[in-house]
């Protein structure tokens, strides 16, 4: 079985150049939100919804078309998007944890999230260079010798 960290160091990091929008919706605009994201089809866009909220994730380029169709919306920033572009087993154990380490000893928040096979984050423009050199740099460090 892979561990985390061999699968960390054998992953391609993947970016686009796109600027994504986090935005935050009431429980009730679900189906607006479900609407837009079929309608724009982009390559990478979430939706989750809890019993809370509605949380959306689509490029910024989509959103001044679509932002009168979520009233009572709140954006919580632009964020960039790193893709762990290897595809991971469904029983793959600490992968998140080492990212969100990795990430951590650097001061940079992140917003994680899972595909069936892969992972991605969202990182802030802000933290983006930064980020991307500190999980670049740890994948060139050797791993930990098991004890």
């Amino acid at each position: 079985m892979t561990t985390a960290q061999q699968a960390f160091a054998q992953t391609p990091l993947y970016t686009d150049e796109a600027r994504y929008l986090l935005i935050q919706l009431p429980p009730r605009a679900i189906m607006a939100a479900a609407g837009v994201l079929a309608e724009i089809g982009t390559p990478f866009s979430a939706l989750i919804a809890d019993k809370d909220e509605v949380t959306l994730v689509l490029p910024q380029q989509d959103w001044e078309f679509f932002a009168a169709r979520l009233p009572d919306h709140r954006i919580g920033g632009e964020y960039r998007l790193i893709t762990f572009d290897l595809p991971l087993g469904l029983d793959m154990i600490g992968f998140m944890a080492l990212i969100s380490r990795v990430l951590a000893e650097a001061g940079i928040p992140l917003m994680a999230f899972s595909a069936f096979a892969r992972d991605h984050l969202l990182i802030s423009v802000d933290h983006f260079d930064a980020a991307w050199t500190a999980l670049k740099n740890a994948q060139a460090r050797p791993g930990p010798t098991p004890g």
